[in-house]
């Protein structure tokens, strides 16, 4: 992927910038790719995705793709940005008025998702940007929009939280359900039966919250 973005580089060097015909047609293509890309990450995987069958998905010659993207990497980022966005949506979607219910079950709309999605959501975990490259700024909103719904709760739960405390706390709790999930379906390492692991993440979830009021009000905590 790092040789496809030098020439794609290379080619716009001497071309000047695209005329409004153009770029919407630049801009139909890259949905369409998009599309085709998330098309091919969720039956195959990302190993499935290769130029020329993204290029045949899409309906368009090799060489387009790199009129109109720098390399695959941001095709995946696109696909794995919406895949985050659908998981989102299922944790807005727990409403409670009680934070604990509510952070128990948006871990258990993450482990359901994880399960009914298995090669989408592998796919986000599994892409690695080449190296010196930096994930993008709207990737990270994306991911701080993802956030945002196990912080609130954790707000409620620990008001004298500062916001860089309360966005740490968050990711941890995250970490922590994400690896139960992790191997929990991994067929490979160490299996467990859906309904069990929903209730051990349930279980490690409520232990930690019903820790998080005492943990905090200890003096200084959260406070940097």
């Amino acid at each position: 992927m790092i040789q496809e973005k030098n020439e794609r580089r290379s080619s716009r060097g001497a071309k000047g910038p695209a005329r409004p015909a153009t770029a919407m047609r630049h801009q139909g293509l890259r949905e369409s790719l998009s599309d085709a890309a998330e098309r091919l990450i969720e039956t195959g995987g990302l190993a499935s995705l290769r130029a020329r069958d993204l290029a045949e998905a899409a309906g368009c010659s090799v060489g387009a793709i790199y009129n109109v993207c720098a390399d695959l990497d941001e095709l995946i980022l696109e696909v794995n940005a919406r895949t985050l966005h659908a998981m989102s949506q299922k944790m807005q979607s727990i409403e409670s008025n009680d934070p604990i219910r509510r952070l128990t079950g948006m871990a258990n709309a993450y482990l359901t998702y994880a399960a009914e999605n298995r090669v989408r959501w592998d796919a986000l975990f599994s892409h690695r940007l080449p190296a010196g490259a930096s994930t993008p700024a709207w990737f990270e909103d994306v991911l701080d929009a993802a956030f945002s719904h196990i912080e609130a709760p954790l707000g409620v739960l620990c008001p004298d939280l500062t916001k860089s405390a309360r966005h740490l706390l968050a990711r941890s709790i995250f970490a922590a359900v994400h690896g139960m999930v992790a191997l929990g379906l991994d067929k490979r390492l160490a299996p467990i039966d859906l309904a069990i692991l929903r209730s051990q993440i349930r279980l490690v979830v409520s232990a930690t919250i019903d820790g998080l009021p005492t943990i905090y009000a200890s003096p200084g905590r959260g406070r940097k």
